[in-house]
């Protein structure tokens, strides 16, 4: 047989697959009639098992709940079926660790730039004092803090 032209729509994929479905499944019961019957007891068996772990897993994916948003009030939270359990345990040690890196190296960074900006305005402060007409002496002398307040006052 010749397959060669490609198929235009799903429908006809499907159709050919059913059609080969059907092909093998009697090419099967034609080897499945000539095997003694202990064989054929076995193959039953077997087949009754893979009926019975399909239906099963059919029935599975039917009763899990999908994913749905619930709104609470001003909240938004997402739910999921009993599949979320969660995955190994390597990958829920990185969910909690990840979470809680970002919030140590953001606090570090804070902290690192808390402490850069006092050094500068010390910088800035020494600089002015080294800089100012007066000696660094007037500003820790009673009297000048007198004067400036005077100052302030009028």
């Amino acid at each position: 047989m010749n397959y060669s032209r490609t198929l235009s729509t799903p429908l006809d994929s499907q159709a050919l697959e059913a059609r080969f479905a059907l092909r093998l499944t009697a090419r099967l019961s034609e080897g499945a009639a000539r095997q003694p019957h202990a064989i054929e007891e076995r193959l039953r068996f077997a087949r009754q098992q893979a009926l019975e772990r399909a239906r099963e897993r059919r029935k599975a994916v039917v009763t899990q709940q999908p994913a749905t948003v619930q709104a609470a009030g001003s909240t938004l939270a997402l739910g999921g079926g009993p599949r979320d359990k969660g995955g190994s345990w390597w990958e829920r040690a990185m969910a909690m660790a990840l979470p809680l890196a970002v919030l140590v190296g953001g606090m570090a960074l804070i902290h690192w730039n808390q402490t850069h900006a006092q050094i500068e305005a010390a910088v800035q402060i020494d600089a002015d004092l080294l800089t100012d007409d007066l000696p660094p002496a007037a500003y820790s002398d009673p009297g000048f803090v007198e004067f400036l307040r005077k100052q302030q006052d009028r």
